[in-house]
C-alpha cells in the first residue's frame, strides 16, 4: 500500500517525538520507510506486517513507542546485519510502521472492532438466573447495616409476652455457659431466633459451618429452604458442615432458631457459632461485614459446574460453542426450572389466589412473566403461544408445564444471547444493557421495569440517572470485586508458601489475612465518596488485623476503634504507598526465598500501565542465588538479562519491577541485601515517549497515580470487564472520551462506571455513527 499525502498529514498531527526532523520532513521520512521496509522487512514479515510462514508468523503488532522501535531496529534488524538499517532509517522504518500497521491506532483504523454477538458468560448466565428466580420477590439493594437481628425468648416458643431481648448481634459466637443469655431469661430453657442477610463478596465455593451444643435448624437462601437440621441434639456431634456455591454480590437469607430445652439428663453448657470458609480462605466466624439485620428475599445461586469462557483478549467472552458449554446450560435450565417448579410458582400462585383461574390463567400469567424477563421485554403472541401456551396445554400437570416451559425459553437464543433485542423498545433495551453491564444480570426489579414501562430510559440523561441509582446495588459491587481481582491479577494468585527458615511464621493464615486485607482497602476507597482513583497508590494506610501487626511490625498498628476483625491502619507515610507496597500483592509476585523484579515488572507494566509484551524466547529459569552469592537479586537479574535479545522486553520490565526492590519476598521492607544498600532506581517509557526516572517506590507510586497510561489502562480494563467487548467497538475514540470523563470527575471511579454503563446502554445507535465518521 502507497502511502499518500493526506496520510501524511495525519502523521504530523499525531505528534511522533524526535528531535532531529521537522515537519516539513515527514512526508519523505514516510516515503524512505515505506522503501526500506518493502526491500528489507517485507519478505519476512509481510507487505502490511501479517506475518510470512517459515518466517515471522506473528503479525507485527505492538505498543513500543517509535523511540523504543527505531532503537530496537536499529541495535537488531535485519537480523545478522544491523548496520544495513541504522540511524535515519531505523527512525524512518520505525515511523512508518508504526504508523501503517503496528500500533493501537493503526489496527483500529485497518480494521474497527464491532460489538460482537455473544453468548452469555458463565457470570452473566449465573447472575441472569438468579435475576430470573427473584422476578417475583425482587432483589435486595444496597444496606449500610452490618450484623444479624436476633430475638431471644424466655422459653423455647415465640411470642411477644416471652420475647425478653431484641438487638442486632454483630457476630453469632456465644459461649452462654450454664448462665444463660440474661438475667430475665431461664438458662435451661431458652430460644434464639436469628434473621437476616449474608452478603458473599466474591463467586465460589463456600463452605457453612455451625457449631452447637443445643438443637437448631439452619435455614439459608430462603426463609423456608432447609439447610442444615440439628432439631434433635443427640450424642456428642456439636459440629456441622455444608457446603454451596454462591455469587458474588447476592445476599442469601440465613435464618438459625436455637434451642435450649430442660433435660432429664445433665445439660450442657449452651454455644452456638456461625463460620464459613470462603473461596480461597480459611475456616472465620462469619464477620459482622458480611452479615445483613434486614428482611432479605429468598434468592437462588445455580450450582451446575460451567466451563470457562474465553480469556484470549484478557476478558471473559461468551464466544466458544460447544457440547460441553451446551450441556451444562441444559443442566442449568433444569436446576432452575425445578427451584421454580418447588418454590417461585407456589409463591407467585399463593400471592394471586384471588385472581380467577379459568384455564389455568395463573399459570400461564407466572409463565409469561418469568419468560418475557429472560428475554428481556414482552412476549409476542406468537411467543406467547410456544412458550407458554403450547407447553401448559401439553399436560395437565403445572410442574409438568413449568419446567417444558422453561426449559425451552432457557435454551432459546433469545435468552442466551443478550443482543438480540433489537425489536424491543428503546427504554427496554438500555434498561437490558445496564442490568447486563452493571451486575451482568437482567433488569428484573421493579425499579427498571417501571422506567420502560414509563419510557423514562430514552435519553442520555435518563440513563445516567438510572446508572447511578443502580450503582449502590450490592450485584454491582459483585462485579466491581471481579473487576479489581482483575485488575490486579490476583486470581493467578493462589497459593502464596515462602521458605520457612528465611521467613517463619508466614503462614497461611497471614495470607487470607493479606487477601481481605487488600480486598478491604479496596472497597474502602472505591465505595467512599469521593472514589478517588488516585487514592489507591496515595493512601498511607490500609486494613489490618492484630496478626498482621504482629507480623509486619507496628507499621501494621490498627487505629483503636470498635474492635472488628479488620481495622484501619495508622498512617504511615514513609513505608506505604496504596496497593503499590502491599504485601498481598509483592509476596504473590516473589519466589519462595527471594523477590522477583521480573514478575513484578511484567504486573506493572500489563496491568497497572496495560502495555504489551511478546512471550520470551524460550522459559525463563532465575540464576539460582546460591551460584552467585555476592550478588543481590537485582544484579543477578541484570546479567541473566542482558543479553542483546532480551533487552527488547527486559529494558521495560526491569526497569520497572527494580523500583520495588526495597520490598523483601513477603512485602517487608528492607535497606540491605547481601549486606549491600538496595538500588531500588528504575525509569519507564511513557506511550508518548517520554522517559520517567524513578529512585524508589515512592516515585513509583506517585506516577501510576498520575500518569496518562496507568489511567488509559484501568479506564480499559473497567470496560472490557463490564461490557466484554473493546472500548474501540463503540467508536475509535470512545477510550480517549472515557479517560477525558474520568479525569474531568476527578478520577471518580463510580463516575467512571455509569458513564461506561451509558455508553453501553446508548450502544448502537451511537456506534452507527461513529462507523460512518
Amino acid at each position: 500500500m502507497r502511502i499518500s499525502t493526506m496520510q501524511v498529514v495525519v502523521i504530523a498531527c499525531l505528534a511522533f517525538h524526535t528531535n532531529d526532523l521537522v515537519a516539513e520532513d515527514l512526508t519523505d521520512v514516510m516515503k524512505r520507510g515505506q522503501a526500506v521496509y518493502s526491500e528489507s522487512c517485507a519478505s519476512c514479515h509481510g507487505e502490511q506486517g501479517e506475518g510470512v510462514p517459515d518466517a515471522y508468523e506473528a503479525p507485527l503488532i505492538g505498543d513500543s513507542t517509535v523511540g523504543e522501535l527505531t532503537k530496537y531496529i536499529g541495535e537488531t534488524m535485519p537480523e545478522g546485519e544491523p548496520e544495513v538499517c541504522a540511524g535515519k532509517d531505523a527512525n524512518a522504518v520505525a515511523r512508518y510502521i508504526h504508523y501503517q500497521f503496528y500500533s493501537e491506532a493503526a489496527r483500529v483504523r485497518n480494521r474497527p472492532p464491532k460489538i460482537r454477538l455473544a453468548r452469555l458468560t458463565a457470570p452473566q448466565l449465573q447472575n441472569s438466573l438468579a435475576d430470573l428466580y427473584v422476578r417475583h420477590v425482587n432483589v435486595m439493594w444496597g444496606d449500610n447495616s452490618r450484623g444479624i437481628s436476633a430475638e431471644y425468648f424466655d422459653g423455647a416458643k415465640w411470642s411477644r409476652k416471652n420475647r425478653k431481648i431484641e438487638r442486632v448481634d454483630q457476630t453469632i459466637d456465644f459461649d452462654f455457659g450454664n448462665e444463660g443469655p440474661g438475667e430475665e431469661i431461664n438458662p435451661k430453657d431458652f430460644a434464639i431466633f436469628w434473621r437476616g442477610g449474608l452478603f458473599a463478596e466474591t463467586t465460589g465455593r463456600y463452605e457453612i459451618v455451625v457449631r452447637s451444643t443445643c438443637s437448631f435448624i439452619c435455614n439459608f437462601g430462603g426463609f423456608d429452604r432447609e439447610f442444615i437440621n440439628n432439631r434433635v441434639q443427640s450424642g456428642d456431634k456439636t459440629e456441622f458442615r455444608k457446603s454451596i456455591n454462591l455469587i458474588g454480590g447476592r445476599v442469601y437469607p440465613i435464618k438459625i432458631d436455637f434451642y435450649q430445652r430442660k433435660r432429664k439428663t445433665e445439660q450442657p453448657p449452651a454455644k452456638v457459632s456461625l463460620s464459613w470458609v470462603p473461596p480461597k480462605g480459611v475456616e472465620e466466624i462469619v464477620p459482622a461485614r458480611n452479615l445483613i439485620p434486614a428482611s432479605v428475599p429468598a434468592t437462588f445461586a445455580l450450582q451446575t459446574k460451567l466451563p470457562p469462557d474465553d480469556r484470549s483478549y484478557g476478558f471473559d467472552r461468551g464466544i466458544a460453542i460447544d457440547t460441553q458449554w451446551d450441556a451444562s446450560t441444559t443442566t442449568a435450565a433444569i436446576e432452575f426450572a425445578q427451584f421454580a417448579t418447588d418454590e417461585a410458582w407456589p409463591w407467585y400462585n399463593k400471592r394471586n389466589r384471588k385472581k380467577p383461574n379459568e384455564n389455568r390463567a395463573r399459570l400461564r400469567q407466572f409463565l409469561t412473566e418469568t419468560i418475557a424477563t429472560a428475554f428481556r421485554g414482552p412476549l409476542s403472541d406468537e411467543l406467547k403461544t410456544l412458550y407458554v401456551d403450547k407447553q401448559v396445554d401439553a399436560t395437565e400437570d403445572d410442574a409438568e408445564a413449568i419446567k417444558r416451559s422453561l426449559l425451552a425459553a432457557l435454551k432459546s437464543p433469545r435468552f442466551l444471547y443478550p443482543a438480540l433485542d433489537s425489536d424491543r423498545s428503546k427504554s427496554q433495551r438500555a434498561a437490558n444493557r445496564l442490568a447486563l453491564t452493571l451486575f451482568d444480570g437482567l433488569p428484573s426489579d421493579d425499579y427498571l421495569r417501571k422506567l420502560v414501562q414509563k419510557d423514562k430510559l430514552e435519553t442520555e440523561d435518563q440513563i445516567r440517572a438510572a446508572a447511578w441509582r443502580l450503582v449502590s446495588d450490592f450485584r454491582v459491587r459483585g462485579k466491581m470485586r471481579g473487576m479489581l481481582h482483575e485488575w490486579l491479577h490476583m486470581r493467578h494468585i493462589d497459593e502464596i508458601t515462602k521458605d520457612e527458615k528465611l521467613f517463619p511464621g508466614f503462614s497461611r493464615e497471614i495470607v487470607v489475612d493479606l487477601r481481605k486485607s487488600l480486598e478491604a482497602f479496596l472497597d474502602e476507597i472505591v465505595w467512599s465518596e469521593k472514589s478517588d482513583y488516585r487514592e489507591l497508590f496515595k493512601a498511607d494506610w490500609t486494613m489490618t488485623t492484630s496478626r498482621l501487626q504482629e507480623y509486619y511490625g507496628d507499621n501494621w498498628k490498627p487505629v483503636e476503634d470498635e474492635g472488628a476483625t479488620l481495622r484501619r491502619s495508622v498512617a504511615d507515610t514513609e513505608l506505604r504507598y496504596g496497593i503499590v507496597t502491599h504485601p498481598f500483592l509483592l509476596s504473590g509476585l516473589s519466589y519462595h526465598d527471594t523477590t522477583s523484579p521480573i514478575h513484578r515488572g511484567v504486573f506493572l507494566i500489563r496491568y497497572m500501565l496495560g502495555r504489551t509484551l511478546r512471550p520470551p524466547n524460550a522459559a525463563f529459569t532465575p540464576f539460582s542465588a546460591d551460584l552467585h552469592p555476592s550478588l543481590t537479586t537485582r544484579e543477578r537479574v541484570e546479567l541473566q538479562t542482558s543479553p542483546e535479545n532480551c533487552q527488547g522486553c527486559h529494558v521495560k520490565i526491569n526497569g520497572l519491577g527494580f523500583t520495588l526492590e526495597n520490598f523483601d519476598s513477603v512485602g517487608r521492607y528492607r535497606e540491605k541485601e547481601r549486606n549491600k544498600l538496595i538500588n531500588a532506581a528504575g525509569r519507564y517509557t511513557t506511550l508518548q515517549d517520554e522517559s520517567v526516572q524513578f529512585s524508589n517506590a515512592r516515585d513509583l507510586a506517585e506516577f501510576l497515580a498520575t500518569s496518562n497510561d496507568s489511567h488509559r489502562a484501568f479506564v480499559a480494563r473497567m470496560f472490557q470487564h463490564f461490557v466484554k467487548q473493546p472500548p474501540a467497538a463503540y467508536g475509535a475514540d470512545r477510550l480517549d472520551r472515557l479517560v477525558e470523563d474520568f479525569r474531568n470527575s476527578n478520577f471518580n471511579m463510580k463516575a467512571l462506571l455509569v458513564e461506561i454503563a451509558v455508553v453501553a446502554a446508548m450502544g448502537n445507535s451511537e456506534t452507527k455513527v461513529a462507523d460512518k465518521n
